[in-house]
């Protein structure tokens, strides 16, 4: 039987950079901090909302050291070590593994796009190189790749291929998951606008970009839902909804960066090609945190 990395809100935590673009460690500490106090159940770096296209190696190696540090074995540590280069994504995970972290996300290839086949053969040749466990991460919007379930469930015979960030937004894929792969392959959303229904559909928690302004409030959604109160896990995912729309009305991490620099948490800055959101929209995520009494 798989055992379960976490179980409720992982948070897709952002890179903060500092004014000339570097890593600003001193926020970094912050953000893990406040997530740690407010009751994340996971600390997910280097995924889509950490920027992970845009740091360098070296740059993912001290951050990750700097993170299984700071977090002192509180919650686990999962890092993004995703290519769409089988051998830089062996390199990349052996990596992660030696300085800690608990568990790994690999997306799908992006780009060279490969068919179901390949990507069996790229995941298992990952999951064969290191001994701690591999979320496999389904975003086809990004990488133009969809993980079918009958690939799912080839890898699935994988020992330490565990679970997946489920981020199609087609929660009937979460179901079928939970069916007919098996129900100790855990499944995250990957949509923090579809976590309830996700874990109705037998769900184990969501990896949020929600989570990095309100830690606890994602994490009591799950847990709500867990011990039986879905009254109250879905009237928290209707309050969101609308805050949840304007964090992706842009690109993210643009507008997640753009909130959290209205808590005084970090600056907005992201790496190019990303850049700010635009003045209206920044204004319309403002009224919405000031409403909600985030800021």
């Amino acid at each position: 039987m798989k055992k379960c990395v976490f179980e409720g809100s992982g948070v897709a935590l952002i890179t903060p950079f500092t004014e000339d673009n570097g890593i600003d460690t001193e926020a970094f500490g912050r953000l893990i901090d406040y997530q740690l106090r407010e009751g994340s159940d996971a600390i997910v770096i280097f995924g889509t909302t950490g920027e992970s296209s845009t740091l360098t190696d070296e740059e993912k190696t001290e951050l990750a050291e700097f993170t299984v540090k700071r977090v002192g074995g509180k919650v686990p540590v999962i890092a993004g070590a995703g290519s769409n280069n089988t051998r830089r994504g062996v390199e990349l995970s052996c990596i992660m593994e030696s300085v800690g972290v608990d568990a790994l996300l690999h997306v799908t290839p992006y780009y060279n796009k490969t068919n179901q086949e390949g990507l069996i053969r790229h995941f298992r040749t990952v999951a064969s190189s290191v001994n701690i466990p591999i979320l496999l991460y389904n975003v086809p919007s990004r990488t133009g790749m969809t993980i079918n379930v009958e690939t799912c469930k080839s890898l699935a015979d994988v020992d330490n291929i565990v679970g997946i960030k489920e981020a199609s937004g087609d929660v009937r894929t979460a179901m079928r998951i939970k069916s007919e792969v098996g129900k100790d392959f855990a499944v995250y959303s990957g949509n923090d606008d579809v976590i309830v229904p996700t874990l109705a559909m037998g769900g184990n928690g969501v990896i949020s970009v929600l989570a990095n302004i309100l830690p606890a409030k994602v994490s009591a959604m799950c847990h709500s839902y867990f011990k039986g109160d879905v009254k109250t896990s879905l009237l928290f995912q209707q309050k969101y909804m609308p805050l949840i729309s304007l964090l992706f009305c842009e690109i993210n991490p643009m507008p997640i960066k753009y909130a959290l620099s209205l808590m005084g948490y970090c600056r907005e800055d992201t790496r190019l090609p990303l850049w700010h959101m635009s003045d209206d929209n920044k204004l319309k995520l403002r009224h919405e945190m000031e409403r909600l009494d985030i800021i």
